[in-house]
């Protein structure tokens, strides 16, 4: 079923307002230091509403233009987030949800080039392998982006995005001189002649928000053996550029955007992603 709680939760009930729904709610509204396009809306499993600033009534029609069209069906959803952010706990957790597709990040071809563990020998020598690592992340994340909607599952979250490859990893490999201007620039023609073509598409992004410090001691507790040598400065920098592109917007956004403070334990993120549960899945339920 499909919801109509979606904007309601966060307009009607706060503005007072009598606003005129369709039956499917937009993915394109444009929230002024609240939930969508503009900036996050950030939730906490303590504070859900209490503190946030919602749209103002000025543009109450501006929102009505936005409502997307009654005929579409299908979701992209992208999960985002640092390394050890919560991302898989967060995909496992609707992983019985009949109507979702759940498409992780593709490790087990990241680890096997034709005999290749790509991920190792690019946290191992980043100088020689960043470039060809991330034009192969490039291939197999439009593959992620672009797989058909399976019948029946309308939602599809991915781990991860095109858009994080490029705005948070290869933006960092960029910076912290791994990869050279010909190679980034290479990169980036690529990025955008992908976007520009439709094959990048996503309706929501859930960003994942854990500080350095958290996420850091969650990647040595998983002990990936590819992560072995994953250094925390990496973590920070990851860090400090999701939030430049999510939070900042110094880079483009392609999506409404869902803040979800993830420095909390297991338990009380269950708690939240099952709170947040109609956001999440674009008001199905």
């Amino acid at each position: 079923m499909i919801l109509k709680s979606f904007l309601r939760l966060y307009l009607s009930s706060h503005l007072g307002q009598k606003i005129k729904f369709v039956k499917r709610i937009s993915h394109k509204v444009e929230v002024e230091n609240g939930a969508f396009c503009s900036s996050a809306l950030f939730a906490s499993p303590i504070r859900h509403m209490s503190e946030i600033s919602l749209l103002s009534k000025s543009n109450i029609q501006d929102l009505e233009d936005r409502v997307l069209d009654k005929s579409k069906s299908n979701f992209i959803v992208a999960v985002e987030g640092n390394i050890g952010s919560g991302k898989t706990t967060l995909l496992q957790h609707f992983e019985d949800v009949p109507f979702c597709e759940l498409i992780d990040e593709p490790l087990h071809k990241w680890t096997n080039v034709y005999g290749y563990n790509a991920l190792a020998m690019l946290y191992q020598d980043p100088q020689r392998w960043s470039f060809a690592f991330n034009m192969y992340a490039l291939l197999t994340r439009v593959e992620m982006h672009s797989r058909p909607h399976k019948p029946s599952r309308p939602v599809k979250m991915l781990e991860r995005s095109l858009y994080s490859t490029r705005y948070c990893f290869v933006q960092n490999d960029f910076v912290s001189k791994t990869i050279n201007s010909f190679e980034f620039f290479t990169f980036d023609q690529w990025f955008n002649f992908v976007v520009k073509t439709g094959n990048a598409h996503v309706d929501l992004i859930v960003y994942l928000r854990a500080s350095p410090e958290n996420c850091y001691e969650r990647l040595k507790k998983r002990s990936r053996k590819e992560e072995a040598g994953v250094p925390m400065e990496l973590i920070q920098s990851l860090h400090n550029l999701y939030d430049d592109w999510l939070l900042k917007k110094k880079f483009p956004i392609p999506a409404p955007v869902l803040l979800l403070d993830a420095d909390y334990d297991l338990d009380t993120m269950k708690t939240m992603f099952n709170s947040k549960r109609e956001e999440i899945l674009c008001g199905y339920s």
